[in-house]
């Protein structure tokens, strides 16, 4: 059926049923009773609603599974019926995208999904629907967006929202929800997200759950990514010494890493680079300086999370950005974050960005934000570039790092760095327009003579087909003329409108 996940299909990518786990107290060592599964959950399971959704949501026939088509966004779905207080809504990541920033966004809300239009939902739960009166979502962070990973979520009788990974611990997410009315359970399938299924819902009994803060969970509960994987990583135990050279000599006893600029400097850099691109004045953290003719971006005190700054201006396509840490904290693990935003930071204020960086993408602006990955050191140089099919590519000391986001390059992208961590200090070193940095072919985006690649949204036909204007080649002829038909159809790729699709045929 035009625009469904088959049945086989989702078997394949699902996987076998989950057994239900029974639950524990988490502050003490014994057994809760039994969740309640039978009797004290309405007869009519809980499923997704069948017409009020997205417009880039598939649904399989059973109304259990979901997966997102193409771009990052119009994926919002509501679940079929109103859930109870302390019922669990359970989900299951069956499928993730690596090339976008965000993850899902849950909650709840007050409006029947009946009485729900679905050409008036905004792209985005949070902050467009959230915005509205009767509707309650946030973000999952990102770090818990794991393929497999089984989320439950529940909102109790004083309208507070707690969720759990896997078999950890309750987490308090939200609060504020308004329980005197109905409430049906709110999916956004959102950025790295691409596909969910639902799972048997549960009661937990209340006095069961003693629910700890996301700061308290003990991390070898989850299955997830180390721990330098979170963005919002805290600064408040660091001890950063204030002088202002560059360079300043390591602590005693901290030996000098052997990766330095003298090692890596020939072959990390062109030879010409351009000294047009600063840091913007603009930062956020009152511990954050901006220094040699802005240059320079230093977290001196390492007690504020808001070490975010900016460059001066938009970046270039094909221009590659050279940043070199100069200054971390010695024995610590590295920690730096970047990304992009349509956002001019000329109109921002200190005031108006968050704590965390993961917390920038509920902005109502374009933001996307990853971590470099792998440790860095003092005299680590950087090379970020965004291409012209809108993929910011990594290189680490000359060494090609891949592709970390899929952006609009149709549109101005000032480029962002966050301090925090160990990495304590940045400078820019200057930009090469159209400059190699030994990049390779993104693995998303098929060549002209890869034929044998899946397409991107049936996962089952050879890629085939062409997209007009954009050029990407990413779909099965099948798949394209449904995309195409799509309200706001878009390239999953770049994300440009779609105006034509064209069929492709191999000489041979």
């Amino acid at each position: 059926m035009g625009g469904q996940i088959t049945r086989n299909t989702l078997h394949d990518s699902i996987g076998s049923s989950f057994p239900v786990p029974s639950h524990r107290c988490h502050h003490k060592q014994k057994h809760c009773p039994p969740a309640l599964s039978g009797g004290g959950l309405p007869a009519t399971p809980l499923l997704f609603h069948p017409h009020t959704k997205g417009s880039q949501i598939l649904m399989d026939l059973s109304h259990k599974a979901v997966k997102r088509q193409a771009s990052f966004c119009n994926a919002i779905t509501f679940s079929n019926r109103p859930v109870l207080i302390y019922e669990q809504v359970r989900l299951k990541i069956t499928k993730k995208q690596c090339c976008w920033s965000g993850a899902l966004r849950l909650g709840f809300t007050s409006k029947d999904p009946s009485r729900i239009h679905p050409d008036s939902l905004p792209k985005y739960a949070c902050p467009d629907l959230v915005s509205q009166s009767g509707f309650w979502a946030k973000a999952l962070p990102e770090e818990f967006a794991n393929e497999g990973n089984i989320i439950a979520f529940w909102v109790d009788k004083k309208g507070r929202v707690f969720y759990r990974i896997n078999e950890s611990a309750a987490m308090l997410f939200f609060s504020g929800v308004r329980t005197a009315d109905p409430l049906w359970a709110l999916v956004d399938v959102y950025g790295l997200t691409r596909g969910v299924q639902l799972l048997d819902s549960e009661l937990v009994l209340p006095d069961c759950l003693r629910p700890r803060s996301f700061t308290a969970l003990r991390r070898p509960s989850l299955r997830c990514e180390a721990d330098e994987a979170r963005l919002s990583v805290s600064l408040c135990d660091l001890n950063v010494p204030g002088a202002d050279g560059e360079d300043g000599a390591p602590p005693a006893g901290c030996p000098i890493p052997q990766n330095s600029l003298n090692s890596q400097h020939s072959r990390a850099l062109p030879a010409q680079l351009d000294g047009d691109l600063r840091f913007h004045a603009l930062r956020a953290g009152a511990h954050v300086r901006i220094l040699d003719e802005q240059t320079v971006a230093r977290l001196e005190h390492g007690r504020d999370e808001r070490a975010l700054v900016f460059t001066s201006r938009p970046v270039r396509v094909a221009e590659t950005i050279f940043i070199k840490v100069t200054r971390s904290g010695g024995a610590r693990p590295g920690a730096l974050s970047f990304g992009v935003t349509t956002c001019d930071p000329g109109t921002l204020r200190p005031a108006d960005l968050p704590f965390s960086p993961e917390a920038l993408v509920d902005r109502k602006e374009f933001w996307a934000v990853c971590r470099v990955p792998g440790p860095l050191h003092s005299g680590d140089i950087l090379g970020l570039v965004v291409n012209a099919d809108g993929e910011l590519h990594l290189s680490h000391n000359g060494a090609p790092a891949g592709m970390q986001l899929c952006v609009d390059a149709s549109q101005p992208l000032w480029m962002l760095f966050s301090l925090h961590g160990a990495i304590t200090q940045v400078r820019i070193l200057g930009t090469a327009p159209n400059s190699p940095v030994s990049l390779p072919e993104s693995p998303v985006t098929p060549g002209l003579g890869q034929w044998s690649d899946e397409c991107t949204i049936c996962y089952e036909h050879a890629v085939d087909t062409v997209i007009y204007t954009c050029g990407h080649m990413c779909l099965c002829y099948s798949c394209g003329l449904r995309l195409k038909k799509a309200l706001h159809a878009c390239c999953p790729i770049c994300r440009r409108p779609i105006k034509d699709i064209i069929k492709t045929y191999r000489s041979s």
